[in-house]
């Protein structure tokens, strides 16, 4: 009786292992999903119809060939660490109180004190966390920019002493630039070599300029025209031709990250997100503006997966909160039932009519702007529109801002161009996005538009309510004697004429 006994549970240790194995190389085969993010980078490329970039971006047209496509994604907010903090949560930024660029933030190095500190919902989870909690290996080779307080350690597995303070502000990880050797050390260094990872490698884009071009095919500035809302002249040239340079750079850029994959065999196995944070930092009417420059990005997916077709095109209007979603999906995460955005290849997936985007304080600058794009039209609304498109801002010292003033002071800019760039803004703007591309005809006024005026208008208005945007409130004022604090002795802020929400401070 014992000698059967002991049979069957010899047999059932063995059934237990076996399963337990199976169970193991289940989870063994779920794919790698690494996320590119380019800062500041425009869809200035061959697989997005740049005539003048076409075969100037070879690597990210081969991966828009083997992946999909999205033509029409956009950022929740047209500056970096607003549009990171709902990207990397997976909620919009006005929801989390996140929405100020650069807060819970302190001088840099040092702990931010308590009182200053945003801290997200006690149940949420940033997308990193989940990806932890589901099995996988972790890191981020480039700068966090959250506006939210962490600890990095419990986002990512991988993080150096150089790029890590306990308690430190949102820029973590910032000085943490790519190399071939830096990348594999980050894959490679996971305890089990099977045990999937979730990274995100961070390059310069827009922010390169023409650092990564390859030999021999930098643009010259008489090669690209400029757009009508930009006057003539040097400094406006170089600066829009900085950016198609960077398009460039970022397409080498990528093709060092593929070879390194390739190299490591984590490439077949790996789904790549390729998108960047928002628009092109060079030009003064994309960064920080709401305008298409300012919120549409690139975003092509790649992976050897069924879900994905080869070479598909997808002109649905998608936001990066959909990444934040699509990732948890692809790699069994948990799918909380706070996220804003949703699985792009999930058969429930519904188009969305509209996209909401946001931009409030940038740097020190005050400003509030709500935008909703649809298939046809952009909407914007500007609750500040006395504070001009060129006021005080931390691009003053450029070029292309000294001579804007220049020429305002000379009056030799256009109409339309001193109407634009130093004028009052309206409080709306409507534009038809197919026939206005560089959207200068405003049709808030046209009675023709007034039923697509209260559509747009009566979209915000429910989004506005519904969501609790925390742009309805001022910002905490110990937020803004922060900033205040972190801006006061620089030449910049001190030769600017600056928001009077500041004089309190003075």
């Amino acid at each position: 009786m014992k000698k059967i006994q002991i049979k069957y549970a010899l047999l059932f240790l063995c059934m237990v292992f076996v399963f337990s194995c199976n169970t193991q190389n289940k989870e063994d085969k779920r794919p790698n999903i690494l996320w590119i993010v380019a800062e500041d980078v425009s869809p200035f490329m061959g697989a997005y119809g740049d005539a003048i970039n076409k075969n100037y971006t070879p690597i990210i047209d081969k991966m828009a060939s083997e992946g999909v496509l999205f033509k029409r994604a956009y950022a929740t907010a047209p500056v970096c660490s607003a549009s990171r903090s709902a990207l990397i949560t997976g909620v919009m930024q006005t929801t989390t109180g996140t929405h100020q660029h650069r807060s819970s933030r302190f001088t840099d190095g040092e702990i931010v004190p308590e009182e200053l500190r945003i801290y997200l919902p006690k149940k949420m989870k940033t997308i990193p966390e989940l990806m932890k909690d589901a099995g996988y290996f972790t890191f981020n080779n480039g700068k966090d920019d959250y506006n939210f307080h962490y600890n990095r350690l419990n986002l990512y597995d991988v993080s150096t002493k150089e790029d890590y303070k306990p308690g430190m502000n949102g820029w973590q990880g910032n000085k943490a630039k790519y190399t071939s050797s830096s990348l594999k050390d980050v894959w490679s260094s996971r305890p089990n070599k099977r045990q999937p990872w979730f990274g995100q490698i961070q390059i310069d884009g827009g922010k390169a300029k023409a650092k990564f071009v390859r030999k021999g095919e930098k643009l010259n500035d008489n090669e690209v025209p400029l757009p009508p809302y930009y006057p003539e002249g040097t400094s406006f040239q170089n600066a829009w031709t900085v950016h198609y340079n960077a398009n460039r750079g970022a397409d080498a850029n990528i093709e060092d990250i593929l070879k390194q994959l390739e190299a490591d065999d984590e490439l077949e196995n790996t789904i790549i997100f390729f998108f960047s944070d928002h628009g092109s930092n060079t030009s003064l009417r994309h960064k920080q503006f709401c305008y298409e420059g300012g919120m549409l990005v690139p975003l092509i997916i790649k992976g050897d997966d069924i879900r994905f077709k080869k070479g598909l095109i997808r002109d649905d209007l998608v936001s990066l909160l959909d990444v934040s979603a699509t990732t948890l999906a692809l790699g069994n995460a948990k799918m909380p039932d706070y996220l804003d955005g949703q699985n792009l290849f999930s058969d429930k997936y519904k188009k969305q009519d509209y996209v909401i985007g946001a931009r409030d304080r940038c740097d020190f600058t005050i400003d509030k702007i709500r935008t909703v794009v649809s298939k046809k039209y952009r909407y914007i609304k500007n609750y500040f529109p006395d504070r001009i498109m060129l006021q005080a801002g931390y691009r003053d010292r450029s070029p292309v801002v000294k001579d804007f003033k220049k020429l305002h002071i000379e009056g030799k800019l256009t109409p339309y161009q001193e109407k634009h760039w130093f004028g009052k803004r309206p409080v709306e703007e409507l534009y038809n996005l197919e026939e206005d591309p560089h959207q200068m005809n405003n049709l808030a006024n046209n009675p023709d538009y007034k039923t697509v005026l209260e559509e747009h208008r009566n979209v915000l208005k429910y989004w506005i309510k519904e969501t609790d945007d925390q742009g309805q409130r001022p910002e905490d004022i110990k937020q803004l004697k922060a900033t205040y604090d972190l801006w006061k002795d620089r030449p910049l802020f001190k030769d600017a004429k600056i928001n009077p929400e500041y004089d309190v401070f003075k």
